[in-house]
């Protein structure tokens, strides 16, 4: 690259950082209604008031929208999101005709496609149907629905389990329903967006710590614990955008230390940690009742779709009677289910396939950083990020990586800092060590240019 091209570029991102920042800030007053209010006021003097208030491309959402699109055409890179995959998406896809190796999925046990998954699945289908057609109380159960509920308390140790059709409504729902004025929930800052919504939707007060730190967390506590009811600490079993893992013993302790109900985000960690896929609690050595709320999905190891809370009876007879992401929603596709109790019993069955996503992984973290990339705080479980510190670099390192036969998805401003801009890569037991070989090289060769 010439001087003047490296001019050019280095102009074009303090450029576009400028750029978004003022469209940012103009994201935030119209959040707050000013702007809007102020259009609204000027068409009312015209006559037309109402007509330009009851504008989409006025609301903040599309606004946001507008930022992302706005950004490429600054980076003057093609957007690598939404792009058609044209059959199962494992360690490889088909896009366009062409075959990628692919890290953009959740397939970490390759489970999603497997035979014994799929004809599971299909059975399901012959036998129910393709819906459950109302919500469970009104329609009744399904035994297949039953039955992998009483697996996944099997195997977190609980008295039962509830599934949800959606990972994020689970998270939304449950932690909305339980909890409420006079009551604390404080999170990870690096927490999911759904235990964010849901700590919003609850109405208690809302309160965040340093990721991971469990030290903040229990200063945090000790100053504040006596002023609320009931208090509850949400933490992940492994964070998908950084790939690193708290130290659950010590968040154990500061649960018996200070009284409050512990909830562990088991999203990426279920099938991922431990020698059999068991999560955190097997990685960690806790006991099942250490925590009071165990949640997963079953959109990633698992093959299907939905979220599950494991754990006290009392617990699970709340949120089957009272969660309105429960009581109000359509029971989980028989097929989904099935599918995913076919999975569940395939990972038990074969741990193997955990032991060789393990080794995928701290495969991928170790040649990454013997080539000089950035992975992070990354653990290497599963989710390794080469971290960019670039927006620009992040879009055009996806792209110049797809078009070398590399599927990976760039993370940039505004859904990160602009200094946290990355790749995600996400590891699957069915990459071959050949083809993350390639994709570090690959990627080695790019970042150099």
């Amino acid at each position: 690259m010439g001087m003047s091209e490296q001019i050019r570029k280095q102009l074009a991102a303090a450029a576009l950082k400028r750029h978004l920042e003022r469209v940012s800030g103009a994201v935030q007053v119209h959040g707050e209604g000013t702007a809007v209010n102020a259009t609204a006021r000027t068409g009312a003097a015209a006559g037309g008031a109402w007509d330009a208030r009851a504008r989409f491309e006025a609301m903040p959402l599309y606004r946001q929208v507008s930022l992302i699109r706005q950004m490429g055409d600054t980076l003057r890179v093609s957007s690598p999101f939404f792009r058609v995959h044209e059959g199962s998406a494992g360690a490889t896809t088909r896009i366009g005709g062409r075959e990628y190796i692919n890290f953009a999925n959740y397939n970490y046990l390759g489970l999603s496609g497997d035979p014994f998954v799929t004809a599971q699945a299909k059975d399901a289908i012959d036998r129910y149907g393709t819906s459950a057609s109302a919500s469970r109380m009104v329609a009744g159960e399904r035994v297949v629905q039953r039955e992998l509920e009483q697996a996944l308390a099997r195997l977190y140790g609980t008295d039962d389990c509830v599934a949800f059709v959606s990972g994020h409504a689970t998270n939304v729902t449950v932690i909305g329903a339980l909890f409420g004025q006079g009551d604390l929930i404080v999170h990870d800052a690096l927490a999911h967006n759904s235990i964010v919504q849901g700590a919003q939707l609850s109405g208690a007060k809302r309160l965040s710590f340093a990721h991971n730190d469990w030290r903040e967390l229990d200063a945090l506590l000790a100053r504040v614990r006596h002023e609320f009811r009931n208090v509850l600490v949400v933490i992940e079993g492994l964070y998908s955008m950084d790939g690193d893992l708290p130290d659950l013993v010590r968040f154990v302790e500061i649960r018996r230390r200070h009284g409050v109900f512990l909830m562990v985000d088991e999203a990426h960690s279920l099938g991922v940690l431990g020698a059999a896929g068991r999560g955190i609690r097997e990685h960690s050595g806790v006991a099942s009742g250490d925590v009071d709320l165990w949640m997963g999905t079953m959109s990633k190891t698992l093959a299907g779709c939905g979220g599950f809370i494991a754990g006290c009876q009392p617990l699970v007879d709340m949120l089957r009677h009272l969660a309105p992401g429960f009581l109000y929603s359509v029971g989980l596709a028989p097929a989904l289910a099935a599918g995913s109790l076919a999975a569940l019993n395939r990972m038990l069955a074969e741990p193997e396939r955990v032991a060789t996503l393990q080794a995928r992984g701290r495969q991928f973290l170790r040649e990454a950083r013997a080539a000089g990339l950035d992975t992070g705080t990354s653990a290497g479980y599963a989710v390794v990020p080469v971290i960019t510190r670039s927006s620009l670099k992040a879009a055009q390192w996806a792209n110049a990586l797809f078009e070398e036969g590399i599927n990976v998805q760039p993370i940039f401003y505004p859904a990160v800092e602009e200094r946290a801009a990355r790749l995600r890569f996400f590891i699957c037991s069915t990459h071959k060590p050949e083809q993350i070989t390639h994709a570090v090289d690959a990627l080695a060769r790019i970042a150099k240019r």
